[in-house]
């Protein structure tokens, strides 16, 4: 009986080299989830960037109103 040695699989996305543990700083699922007071306002967008939003909402299985207001959200925060 012939013994078969094991090709040794090396996967490219694992860490190599000696390992340390470093402090968790995600906050906890409850603090992730902050509720902001908002306004309703109405806004005139053109059809292109309604579909745009729409689009990029479907595939990442989210609302296309919820992206909308982090873009302006986001574009406040740098301005303000």
């Amino acid at each position: 009986m012939v013994k078969i040695k094991k090709k040794k699989v090396v996967d490219s996305d694992m860490p190599v080299g000696k390992l340390i543990r470093i402090p968790d700083f995600l906050p906890p699922p409850d603090q992730l989830i902050l509720s902001e007071p908002t306004v309703k306002v109405t806004l005139s967008l053109t059809k292109d960037s309604l579909e745009f939003f729409k689009r990029q909402a479907a595939r990442r299985n989210t609302k296309y109103q919820k992206m909308i207001r982090e873009v302006v959200d986001q574009y406040a925060k740098k301005y303000r």
